[in-house]
């Protein structure tokens, strides 16, 4: 009797290699997505005016339980729709109040916009693209910088971005079984953008569905994205709390719509007046430290558009991504986040490009010296920094190690990039160049704690004000800066009022180190006493202790 034969044929070396392989680009991707999204969450205290004051407002909202009526220290507030509070007291419910669950948020919808292009990498192209896209997308500055902060962006990019995909697929650039659930997901995202910014999800994804109809002449394609389902989804998810709000806050529209979003546009009442070419350099900066090979991409593409006419999918990105360029360029209005619905399609179109210009030799050539180039730039600016830092503005000087450390990063990433596309495989050069980021990431937590990094937020500034047992009902501020004042807030717990200039209450005023107010000015009146003999160690601030004098 025959033995019986095995139903499946052993496993050719080729294939026990191939598994292997995949096992470890799984592991360098997963590892790659949790280093540059998830660690150091909390290396610096919250910054800025926004962070704190979005912190504060979703700590108010997980404390209040209202979750219709965002609220800073007790008093509406209409800048923003709810998505990101929602996100962030559901977070500090969960994981308590700190830097890390405030930018949790962030974090978790940075690795959904990526995973979500790599899908849309792996529909419309191929598995090396997607491969590409999960390590070149997650290490820009500008995914890893917005991951970081406890700000609105990266919800209303990712919820858009997801929408945006969806959209790929109903116009019919990526195969759908069906349309009725992809329509339902498509509208829920949208209404997701919506309820992240407000109406300028619509916005974008209309000027992009109108200019993909416009170059390709699919005017009839677009139609599917108003499929009854979609428009029901986008309705049942964002209309029911911008209803419920406005007839709790009469002056919610008012506020938000006419103030928020149509003069924030048109008009430059909130000082964030840029020169049109202002988007065009935050690209750049977004991208580093693959800048050249982004250059070097876009370059080669406008070449490619004399003599090969673009791809319905190509058309889709590139109106993806300019429009929104284009878009905010436009608003009187101009912040670096505004434009982050653009990077992941750019970020797309920068891994096909890598992808393509590696199989020709004079293309991979370019790119390679490029990258070259860059390295030895940011490599000479290392220097100069390492050497010369004590010459250069006192600010600059103190921050010298984590200048040089960042430099450092875009040094090694660009020549291992570089010389491995030269000399090698291009799936080897992409593995070279990401390998530095663990190395940064591990150098960055330790580097953070010996440098004024970590004193410039309005962290350490409460920290000391707790030592000196400053009694809160007593402290009053100073013409201090939006930043340090809500960040004051958030760590104090209280909201700070500006001194009323009263001689006759004993007080504490904190105020910038050369203020109007001095204790000389103020002697005849009252005894007047300063704390912490090197300001500069608290960002240039001073507390005064002012006594009424008997």
């Amino acid at each position: 009797m025959e033995p019986l034969s095995p139903s499946q044929p052993p496993a050719t070396k080729h294939t026990v290699t191939s598994r292997i392989t995949s096992i470890l680009w799984t592991l360098l991707i997963l590892a790659t997505l949790y280093t540059c999204y998830f660690t150091h969450l909390n290396a610096v205290g919250l910054v800025g005016p926004d962070e704190p004051r979005y912190a504060s407002i979703a700590r108010e909202m997980a404390e209040s339980g209202d979750w219709i009526t965002p609220r800073l220290n007790g008093h509406p507030w209409f800048e923003k729709p709810p998505l990101y509070y929602w996100t962030g007291a559901v977070s500090f419910k969960f994981f308590g109040v700190s830097e890390s669950s405030a930018r949790l948020p962030s974090a978790i919808f940075a690795l959904l916009a990526t995973l979500a292009m790599a899908w849309l990498a792996w529909r419309l192209y191929n598995p090396e693209t997607a491969r590409w896209l999960l390590l070149l997308l997650p290490t820009t500055a500008v995914m890893i910088g917005f991951s970081h902060a406890a700000a609105t962006d990266m919800p209303f990019a990712a919820t858009l971005t997801v929408a945006m995909v969806i959209a790929a697929g109903l116009l019919g650039l990526s195969s759908l079984s069906q349309r009725f659930l992809p329509a339902i997901f498509f509208g829920f995202f949208l209404g997701l953008a919506t309820l992240a910014k407000g109406p300028a999800a619509l916005i974008l994804c209309a000027g992009t569905a109108f200019f993909w109809a416009l170059f390709t002449q699919r005017w009839r394609d677009t139609l599917r994205l108003l499929h009854p389902s979609g428009v029901a989804a986008f309705f049942a998810t964002a209309l029911p709390w911008y209803i419920l709000c406005a007839l709790r806050n009469p002056d919610f529209l008012r506020i938000f719509i006419i103030e928020h979003n149509f003069k924030r546009f048109l008009t430059p009442e909130f000082q964030h007046l840029q020169p049109f070419w202002f988007y065009g350099v935050v690209l750049l900066i977004a991208f580093v430290p693959w800048t050249p090979a982004f250059l070097c991409s876009r370059i080669a593409g406008s070449n490619r558009l004399h003599s090969t006419p673009l791809s319905a999918t190509t058309y889709f990105l590139v109106s993806w991504s300019i429009f929104c360029v284009l878009f905010f360029t436009i608003s009187r209005s101009k912040l670096p986040g505004y434009i982050l619905p653009a990077v992941p399609p750019l970020g797309l179109l920068l891994a096909r490009a890598c992808t393509q210009l590696a199989q020709s030799k004079p293309s991979r050539r370019a790119v390679a010296i490029a990258s070259v180039i860059f390295a030895a730039i940011s490599g000479g600016a290392f220097y100069l920094v390492w050497t010369q830092a004590d010459h250069f503005l006192r600010r600059l000087s103190s921050f010298a190690p984590l200048i040089d450390l960042v430099l450092l990063l875009f040094t090694a990433s660009n020549l291992l990039f570089g010389v491995f596309l030269l000399f090698s495989r291009r799936s080897a050069a992409l593995i070279a160049a990401v390998i530095p980021f663990f190395a940064f990431f591990w150098l960055f937590g330790e580097a953070a704690l010996f440098t004024p990094l970590s004193i410039q937020s309005p962290r350490y500034l409460a920290d000391q004000i707790k030592s000196q047992q400053v009694p809160l009902t007593s402290l009053r501020t100073e013409k201090l800066k939006r930043a340090t004042l809500y960040g004051l807030n958030f760590y104090l717990r209280t909201d700070l009022q500006e001194w009323d200039h009263d001689p006759s209450r004993e007080v504490y005023v904190l105020t910038p180190q050369q203020p109007p107010l001095t204790c000389s000015q103020q002697q005849k009146q009252i005894d007047c006493s300063a704390f912490w003999d090197e300001p500069e160690n608290i960002g240039d601030l001073q507390l005064l202790h002012l006594n009424p004098k008997r």
